[in-house]
């Protein structure tokens, strides 16, 4: 299902990185690493917690399609895999997409914590 004024319903064709049968990839319009991608699935739901069983496989299996591509291409020191699931979690895109974020020694002071940041006042949990 498409929904007309939904962006990732209305990717064009030059923007995708990687496709499959039921998944998309494309890099981030808005990067915060070199190589930020979002895996989208084609069918239009909210929250990857709406699609059916085999859509759910072959997104996280797409996924790891795709962090091997960033891998080879970008060479990061790591990871960070995120989902953004409804508007109190900052979900602004309300199509299900799953960011894939290179990340690189040095690109930010400290590391540690990683997705906690997310709410900075509860991060610090080694200190």
């Amino acid at each position: 299902m498409r929904v007309k004024k939904c962006p990732f319903c209305n990717i064009s064709e030059d923007r995708i990185i990687a496709a499959d049968t039921s998944v998309i990839a494309i890099g981030d319009e808005f990067p915060v690493a070199k190589g930020h991608t979002l895996v989208i699935p084609k069918r239009h739901v909210r929250s990857i917690f709406q699609l059916d069983g085999k859509e759910s496989e072959d997104l996280w299996k797409f996924l790891v399609r795709v962090r091997h591509l960033l891998a080879d291409k970008f060479k990061p020191d790591g990871f960070t895999i995120g989902i953004n699931d409804g508007d109190a979690a900052g979900q602004t895109v309300s199509h299900a997409h799953m960011h894939i974020i290179p990340r690189y020694e040095g690109d930010v002071k400290d590391p540690r914590g990683g997705i906690r940041w997310v709410i900075p006042s509860k991060a610090k949990y080694w200190q």
